[in-house]
């Protein structure tokens, strides 16, 4: 959907109305036509970083005043929320049902030939969520801040194996999670929970 639009935009060719100032929602939905019309099935969450090449154009072309999606943006993106005063909302992924059911009704659809997946659907939203805001219009990024939070820093800072080797296996855990995710957030609450569970090291060792 980003393609087509930009590139008709870029042409000076005529884009629908509904995309000034939209709210976008990057989802593959799941959509079923019953009499000839439209209702979701499911709407689960996509990761947003595949549109990092094309989102901060759609933002600036087109006003966008949100983004829903999971994982979280570039900083390019960023800069053009900032900008445009758009803001990123982080959608549970695993929950496309319960997100499903606060997409009251589909509107309509633009570009059916690119797939169910690709198409431009419109829905009018009624308390669609949980969301979270984790990148707003003033350039604030929740992901950077975790990115650069203490518990990452107290890991990257270790020095010697044998500093590694005296922490818990679940904080060593939480170190090898974080590292190696592009969208940390999820790994680092789940890596709390570990850290705070008491942990016999020893329990664990092989006989």
């Amino acid at each position: 959907m980003h393609i087509r639009a930009i590139g008709l935009a870029r042409e000076g060719k005529e884009t629908p109305e509904d995309l000034d100032g939209a709210v976008l929602f990057h989802c593959g939905p799941i959509m079923k036509n019953r009499d000839g019309v439209w209702s979701v099935v499911a709407a689960g969450p996509t990761t947003s970083a595949r549109m990092n090449k094309l989102e901060a154009e759609m933002i600036e072309r087109f006003s966008i005043r949100a983004i829903v999606g999971k994982g979280g943006m570039s900083k390019e993106v960023g800069e053009a929320m900032k900008r445009c005063g758009c803001v990123y909302l982080a959608a549970t992924g695993g929950a496309a049902i319960s997100l499903a059911e606060g997409l009251a009704r589909c509107a309509g659809c633009e570009w059916e030939d690119l797939g169910m997946a690709e198409a431009m659907w419109r829905f009018q939203a009624h308390r669609l969520g949980p969301l979270i805001v984790a990148m707003d219009a003033d350039g604030n990024s929740l992901y950077e801040q975790v990115n650069s939070s203490l518990v990452r820093d107290r890991f990257q800072n270790l020095t010697s194996d044998r500093e590694v080797s005296s922490l818990p296996v679940r904080s060593v855990l939480l170190l090898e999670v974080v590292n190696h995710v592009d969208d940390p957030l999820p790994a680092l609450l789940k890596g709390e929970r570990y850290q705070h569970d008491d942990h016999d090291q020893q329990s664990r060792q092989e006989p």
